[in-house]
């Protein structure tokens, strides 16, 4: 007996007729089983791919690879950024100062972080042009006829009510004799930036370097950030730079500064889809009740065929190939149902959330082949491995036995 023949007789099992419509009812149920959790566990998968990815993209798109610190302080950043060019896969490396302070203006005040930035390079390592709604980097410097500007992220300039061209001030340290007092700074709007992240958007603002340097009291730069042409091979290559110089260099790249962040986005993912995984499990449990009452119905028919010659390897395939079919059934339609409901709700944006909790307006989808293979492979599995038990049965059955009461 060959395999075609035995997938013809598992096909003609599983066909609805008479007495025989109550067990594909079941079966018909067990695809539809596999088919809702492989279409629960593609979105789920898809829904925490693509809320990691946006969230890491818009991170990287205001923050550098790698941030590079210097014992003793960093006083000649041009020189030492140009030498952490040299360094293999860096793009790019720009100086950075960075405090807390307060900025008010026409009678409101918030937190604000500033960060010294040199316009010409900052764009090496980070996309704040891009996110630039007005103004621009260039309206930074201060002249003899200008004031010192600063580019405030839009929400933080709304709450504020400023524009263009308004003056802001920003509490600043500054020496007097025995201590240090605080006192006002004037700044000009010289922008506003939107870079998709409530944090940045609503407490950042940008300076000149020389300005920053200037508003806190400092002689030194904070750090040097570098940019990479792999973020994967940023923490290799922020180990490699720790070595030059007699470890001079202090580094920490992108992932070890969001650790705890992608931490629980990644547990939050394993979590959904382990439970979602369970919903095909129970699937995998009514093709295994559909497989038992059909060795029950079908005990007739087996035993003639094992009077007719047939072994016990056949009939086991028999069965398997009926939990097989239900499962691939199920599966495929499961698979394509989940990345059409996926890139629907993606690119219509169904599903909105928070920004102030999530980071992002709406939840993005993104599909990757990898999970559609994993996801493929383990519902397989699992609704192959819900055959053994009733086609072993069916295989052990005894003709005389099943035969001796028809």
């Amino acid at each position: 007996m060959n395999v075609p023949f035995e997938l013809h007789i598992a096909f003609r099992y599983l066909v609805a007729k008479r007495k025989q419509a109550f067990i594909s009812v079941i079966s018909f149920i067990s695809a539809l089983g596999v088919t809702v959790g492989v279409m629960a566990l593609v979105i789920a998968l898809a829904l925490m791919t693509g809320l990691m990815q946006e969230v890491r993209d818009r991170i990287l798109a205001s923050n550098p690879h790698i941030y590079v610190w210097k014992r003793g302080g960093i006083s000649d950043y041009r020189a030492e950024a140009d030498r952490l060019r040299q360094v293999p896969r860096v793009l790019g490396a720009a100086p950075a100062i960075l405090d807390q302070t307060l900025i008010y203006s026409s009678g409101i005040s918030a937190p604000i972080q500033i960060k010294g930035i040199d316009p010409e390079v900052e764009q090496q390592v980070t996309d704040i042009q891009k996110a630039i709604r007005s103004g621009g980097l260039s309206e930074l410097a201060s002249g003899e006829d200008r004031q010192a500007g600063i580019l405030l992220g839009k929400e933080l300039a709304t709450k504020l009510n400023a524009s263009i061209g308004d003056s802001v001030s920003v509490i600043a340290p500054t020496q007097v004799p025995g201590s240090i007092a605080l006192a006002p700074r004037r700044l000009r709007v010289a922008g506003t930036f939107e870079l998709g992240l409530p944090e940045f958007d609503s407490t950042y603002g940008f300076v000149a370097i020389d300005d920053a340097m200037r508003i806190f009291g400092k002689t030194d730069i904070d750090f040097i950030q570098l940019r990479v042409d792999d973020i994967w091979a940023a923490p290799a290559i922020a180990a490699g730079i720790d070595g030059i110089g007699e470890g001079d260099y202090l580094t920490e790249d992108w992932a070890d500064m969001n650790q705890s962040l992608f931490g629980a986005l990644s547990l939050e993912r394993k979590a959904i889809s382990l439970a979602i995984a369970l919903i095909v499990m129970v699937a995998a449990l009514n093709i295994v009740a559909s497989l038992i009452l059909m060795v029950m119905e079908k005990h007739r028919d087996i035993a003639i065929l094992k009077t007719m010659g047939a072994s016990a390897r056949s009939i086991t395939v028999i069965f398997m190939l009926q939990g097989v079919i239900i499962g691939v059934i199920g599966t495929a339609v499961g698979t394509v149902a989940g990345v059409a409901a996926a890139t629907i709700a993606d690119r219509y944006h169904l599903v909105s959330v928070a920004a102030d909790i999530y980071m992002v307006s709406y939840m993005p989808f993104t599909v990757r082949p990898i999970d559609l293979v994993m996801v493929v492979g383990a519902a397989m599995i699992i609704c192959f491995a819900a055959t053994l038990y009733p086609s072993r049965q069916a295989a052990r059955l005894d003709p005389a036995q099943a035969l001796r009461y028809e």
